[in-house]
């Protein structure tokens, strides 16, 4: 039965029967922060709903980190972690519901089962450290990794709460006097210098996590958290029962300069080396039954039962596996979910300082430093590449023009000299030719077959804008814009020489390129269009109630303008050549423009939370419109069309396809992938590249794996980029980017050779 409300002071007072929509079911356990109640969504998924204290709910500064929490929960929410369903940080009492999974936490099975065994351990080692992969990859340092903190679900171990603070009861302070930890778990640089914490944090955690689960204590005890503290920054950990074969390993882990750990995929590589016959990908140690008793300590530890941050995957999803591929597509055509060359997505998250938990029977609590945002770090490449005006010179690539004339892969690392280039190759596929931009390069042409660069030239206007501006074929001309996003260039695709030039420092970078026509939208709300073959304008007026349009296209001849109207939107459909409006629609919901074709326009509608809730279809000659709502709202997703189906890639790498015209869902897969370029589908497959490098594709009608490349991280191992470009298809062929600066091909029609 649900909980009952009641009145006064005491914590039962504030069981509330609801969090916002969910009947709360039963309490499933309490913690500093908050209580943590099962309740089932509208479908009958059971959801784990955390639900804040009182006594935080009134404090400003708390709310503020609550959203970082669930801010970073969204964020790497993926296979290693919880699913955020819905969150309302700004409720009377903050809560986030997630989905439920049933299983014990590691706190909870060492205890009732004794310490995990060599082959438990290696494998529950192994899923941490992929678990922590994803996670830092995602811009989040969790900084609180404990037993407590580690589901042990059927598909392997989960890492749950992020960022949560307790800032009411902390014993010792800070300057600051915020934030805490549990000191056990906890790297020396969270005590010597807590606002620096980065990733390695993790990894020492990892370490002190193994070693307690292999001997029921840690490899730092004391009855006081502040000798603990000094064990931590000064003293040599006690490996005494943990496995011969990891103690090396857990040693690396443990120790005291960040610089001095292994990153999770050099942790990955050195489990591998460990036994011949390990399989890291099963990592999930037994939960039922004793794995042998602790050989060092007794079993004190205290946890929360099936805390708020630890749900399943949904239902509904399946984890994408190898499956047989579909047959030759049909179409080598591709559309993409984004056309513009000023778009892109910028990636950060703040986050908050861990919260205290119970080791050993007693409540330890210590502070950190106050939030801190840890954003994506730009991977940096060193690259080879001659600046100023045109340059014709081949850059390095492996692979060779075939013989008989059948494609080989090929690999091209194009960059420029002396620059440490932040931001990968980014690149537009016209007839015959691959045309690229990437920091210091202004612009290059590439031969899709081998990789040869047939021409390039370099920037003379060097900056951080070009992370998000691909280039753009328009009016037979390739249009690029500069480094610093302040000039638009219109070259020769032959040559590469400028055509014509055009200044936008008076725009900020709102370009859109749409039926050969250049789309500029000035500061006070007048667009000004130039004709993309001759830079000479074509008119120059405001689009009648927008205020600022900003335009995305499909390739229609139609430039598209959404903006906010109340709770529902303002669509105008745009004339390129003349600035006319050919139709004006208000449609319900906050929407965007995701695809267009045939005089059908497709939307994503968000709700309070920022998630897509649902897919809107709008006929613009029948003026019908249709709403296919979604099971389970997706945070930060991406689509593409193609046909009546529209493929969302959410955040966490959720993949869901719905068809607009039947008005159903027809299958949802987990992708591993925690950030991902937009998805780009070309026939019967779907492609996306992942933070590492990766390029994944996937059978469009069923949603399984057909096959993936090898990460492509280079000297950037375990760093993060911000803008990852979605790959190119054309020919049957596959043209992607990676972290170590290259630009690589690969055929489309047979992924699973990758």
């Amino acid at each position: 039965m649900p909980p009952q409300r009641s009145a006064g002071t005491e914590p039962e007072a504030e069981h509330p029967m609801y969090a916002g929509q969910y009947l709360l079911e039963s309490q499933l356990g309490s913690g500093g922060m908050g209580v943590v109640h099962l309740a089932r969504s509208a479908s009958g998924l059971r959801l784990a709903v955390k639900v804040v204290h009182a006594e935080f709910s009134q404090d400003p500064e708390f709310r503020g980190r609550f959203k970082q929490e669930v801010a970073a929960a969204r964020r790497v929410s993926g296979a290693f972690t919880a699913p955020v369903v819905d969150a309302d940080p700004e409720a009377e009492h903050p809560w986030m519901a997630t989905l439920f999974i049933p299983g014990p936490t590691l706190a909870e099975h060492v205890k009732r089962n004794g310490a995990l065994g060599p082959a438990p351990l290696r494998h529950l080692m192994a899923g941490l450290a992929e678990g922590l992969r994803d996670i830092h990859r995602a811009g989040v340092v969790h900084r609180d990794l404990k037993p407590s903190n580690v589901l042990l679900a059927d598909d392997g171990p989960k890492v749950i709460d992020f960022g949560i603070s307790r800032p009411s009861d902390s014993e010792l302070h800070t300057e600051t006097g915020k934030l805490i930890g549990t000191p056990p778990f906890m790297a020396p640089e969270q005590f010597r210098s807590p606002r620096e914490v980065g990733p390695a944090a993790d990894v020492f955690a990892l370490g002190s996590l193994i070693v307690h689960a292999a001997t029921g204590s840690g490899p730092f005890t004391s009855d006081s958290p502040y000798l603990v503290a000094y064990q931590v920054v000064h003293d040599e950990p006690d490996l005494t029962g943990v496995p011969e074969e990891l103690a090396d390993l857990v040693a690396r882990c443990l120790a005291k300069e960040p610089e001095d750990r292994p990153t999770p995929d050099e942790l990955m590589t050195a489990l591998k080396s460990v036994s011949a016959s390990y399989d890291t990908q099963a990592f999930i140690p037994g939960q039922r039954g004793a794995s042998g008793p602790g050989s060092r300590a007794a079993q004190q530890g205290g946890h929360l039962p099936a805390q708020a941050a630890s749900p399943a995957p949904a239902r509904a999803a399946r984890p994408l596996v190898p499956a047989p591929e579909p047959g030759p597509d049909p179409d080598p055509t591709h559309r993409r979910g984004r056309a513009l060359p000023g778009d892109g997505a910028n990636r950060g998250d703040g986050r908050s300082g861990p919260v205290s938990g119970k080791v050993s029977g007693r409540r330890w609590r210590l502070p950190l430093a106050a939030a801190a945002s840890v954003l994506a770090a730009v991977v940096i490449g060193a690259l080879a590449l001659h600046g100023g005006s045109d340059v014709r010179h081949p850059q390095k690539h492996t692979g060779g023009r075939p013989s008989g004339g059948s494609f080989q892969p090929w690999t091209l690392h194009l960059g420029a000299r002396g620059i440490k280039a932040a931001g990968l190759p980014q690149c537009t596929y016209a007839p015959h030719e691959l045309y690229c931009v990437r920091p210091g390069v202004l612009a290059a042409s590439v031969d899709p077959a081998d990789g040869r660069v047939l021409w390039s030239r370099g920037d003379a206007h060097r900056g951080n804008h070009r992370s998000t501006a691909p280039p753009v074929l328009s009016g037979g001309l390739l249009q690029v814009l500069s480094g610093d996003g302040l000039h638009l260039q219109a070259l020769d695709p032959a040559t590469g020489a400028t055509r014509w030039s055009h200044d936008l420092a008076r725009y900020s970078g709102r370009v859109t390129h749409a039926g050969g026509v250049v789309l500029l939208t000035g500061p006070d709300g007048k667009v000004t269009a130039l004709d993309a073959a001759t830079g000479e304008e074509k008119w120059r007026h405001a689009i009648p109630g927008q205020s600022q349009p900003s335009f995305v296209t499909f390739g229609d001849g139609v430039a598209y303008t959404v903006t906010k109207a109340g709770t529902g939107s303002r669509v105008d459909a745009v004339d390129p050549q003349t600035g006319s409006t050919r139709w004006q629609r208000s449609l319900d919901g906050q929407l965007t423009v995701v695809g267009a074709h045939d005089g059908t326009v497709w939307f994503t509608s968000i709700d309070s939370d920022q998630s897509t809730d649902a897919v809107v279809r709008y006929d613009a000659s029948a003026r019908s419109v249709r709403r296919v709502g979604l099971p389970l709202p997706l945070s930060s997703s991406q689509a593409v069309v193609q046909g009546d189906t529209v493929y969302l890639l959410a955040g966490g790498g959720t993949l869901v396809a719905v068809d607009t015209r039947a008005s159903a869902q027809l299958w949802r897969a987990e992708t591993s992938a925690t950030m991902t370029s937009a998805p780009v589908v070309a026939g019967r497959r779907l492609y996306l590249t992942a933070v590492d490098g990766r390029l994944l594709s996937v059978d469009a009608t069923r949603g399984t794996l057909l096959g993936q490349t090898r990460a492509r991280l280079g000297d950037a191992r375990g760093s993060l980029i911000g803008v990852i470009p979605a790959p190119v298809v054309a020919g049957g062929k596959v043209y992607s980017s990676a972290p170590d600066g290259s630009l690589f091909a690969v055929d489309g029609s047979r992924p699973s050779t990758w």
